[in-house]
């Protein structure tokens, strides 16, 4: 039983050819008055190109939303990446390259095939560091883009730090400590080389080192603690050939391996960074890891786990998936023990999960709360997000405030509330809601504590489902 319609759900893949700039002035509820700052996101907000539908909706240029809280009033602005492909494909009128997920030139294989020259989409991430805002995409370089008109300003290389097609990846770490940003570049092949950098609160670059991993590595995200920087090599294998032909995107080639097992590569953050443990265990496929701390025996990790790897067929139409067909994200618990070089798990959240989120002050610390988007179904299987759920992972309470039947929910953003810092749920989450009612989306504030609805921020008009956003405290108007 589904409390959904595929067509309802389908409906937030439309694309969105316009780009907004306007209060918001269409309000149920009120903004809370000490929330000020500003909540990027990004997602692929073209799905298809001159009437060509995208094969899957992570082949889609990135499109920035900016949303800002000042004296209880909203604004917002949404602007495209101006990377160099999506100009080109926007004035060809057409698809010019391939897409990572499977989306092909037009012309078969015999116009695909040997050309590897694939289009950095932006569409993943969006971090404001040091004075700069970064779109990212984990296979390629970030674009810059200037936080009050979010016009694309081009390729950023962090002062000569990386060269033309050098990595970096959508998922960084911000170490409340410093604080510092910790990110990572991975190049995958027979032996993979993940590469971790840091850097301090003035964007000067403090450390890095690189590291050998045998193998080749799909690994999306990473977590942190104050001494660990943690990487789980899903148990995979690449399958050069139908890329090279021209048949298949290079995520399709992507081979889930169930026998094999996950391994967990634990890299130390201190200098010499050169004692890298590595432990084993049977964990399906993980895209996101929720949190890590450390224990006396050593390492707690919770991730998002699927007993394999989602993926699009071949010929298939990802707005007709079938829901039931694909492994749901599942809450998991890791207890890594480093002086017996073992792992233990326990499942934490059996109902369909994912996008977890936390209050940031607690990342690679002992926490208590998580926030998450999740299925409003209780049947353990996979379906479209349409709630976002509080776990407390101290006694087990959860609380959730559903959507459904024709709301589906994007990643939850924890912002605290700085006249309240007596507790770590002292504040409200923020998400993005496609309400196929209006054939538009909310942004919803929600009470961090009880998850009651504060506020509902109708907006003019839909935004393709996300991926991911971030929170900072600075307005930029």
């Amino acid at each position: 039983m589904t409390n959904y319609t595929i067509e309802d759900w389908a409906a937030g893949y439309i694309s969105q050819e316009q780009e907004y700039d306007y209060l918001i002035e269409n309000i149920e509820g009120e903004i809370p008055p000490n929330l000020k700052g500003t909540l990027f996101r990004n997602g692929p907000g073209l799905l298809d190109i001159g009437d060509i539908p995208l094969r899957h909706p992570f082949d889609g240029d990135g499109m920035i939303s900016r949303f800002t809280f000042e004296n209880g009033k909203a604004h917002y602005l949404s602007r495209y990446v101006h990377t160099e492909g999506y100009l080109k494909e926007r004035s060809a009128k057409t698809i010019l390259y391939r897409g990572v997920f499977g989306t092909q030139k037009p012309g078969g294989w015999l116009n695909n095939i040997f050309d590897v020259n694939l289009k950095n989409i932006a569409n993943t991430n969006i971090l404001y560091w040091a004075g700069r805002l970064l779109a990212l995409w984990e296979a390629a370089e970030p674009y810059r883009l200037d936080p009050k008109t979010l016009d694309t300003l081009g390729i950023d290389y962090l002062d000569g730090l990386l060269k033309k097609g050098d990595p970096f990846s959508a998922h960084p770490r911000i170490d409340p400590d410093g604080p510092t940003l910790v990110n990572f570049a991975l190049k995958a092949g027979l032996t993979s080389q993940l590469t971790i950098y840091e850097f301090e609160k003035s964007g000067k670059l403090i450390a890095t080192h690189a590291h050998k991993i045998p193998g080749f590595c799909f690994i999306h995200d990473f977590i942190i603690t104050p001494n660990y920087a943690i990487f789980l090599q899903n148990p995979v294998n690449f399958n050069l050939f139908p890329f090279l032909f021209g048949l298949r995107g290079a995520g399709e080639c992507v081979e889930f391996q169930p026998e094999k097992t996950t391994k967990i590569i634990i890299i130390p953050r201190k200098i010499p960074y050169d004692n890298v443990q590595t432990l084993e265990v049977q964990a399906g496929f993980i895209f996101h890891h929720a949190n890590a701390y450390e224990t006396a025996e050593g390492i707690c990790l919770d991730s998002i786990c699927y007993e394999s790897l989602p993926s699009v067929e071949p010929d298939a139409d990802f707005r007709q998936t079938d829901f039931s067909k694909v492994a749901p994200g599942q809450l998991w618990r890791f207890n890594l023990n480093l002086a017996q070089k073992s792992v233990s798990k326990k499942l934490l959240e059996p109902n369909c999960c994912e996008f977890p989120t936390l209050n940031k002050d607690y990342l690679g610390r002992q926490y208590r709360y998580l926030y998450l988007g999740s299925a409003d179904s209780a049947l353990k299987q996979n379906a479209p997000l349409q709630r976002i759920l509080k776990i407390d992972l101290v006694t087990g309470e959860q609380r959730a405030i559903s959507f459904a039947p024709r709301g589906f929910v994007s990643e939850p953003i924890f912002v605290n509330d700085p006249t309240k810092a007596e507790s770590e749920d002292s504040g409200w989450v923020l998400s993005v809601v496609y309400n196929a009612d209006r054939g538009a989306s909310d942004l919803v504030i929600l009470n961090a504590q009880d998850m009651s609805l504060v506020a509902t921020l109708h907006l003019k008009h839909h935004i393709p489902y996300g991926l991911h956003g971030s929170w900072v405290d600075e307005c930029f108007t």
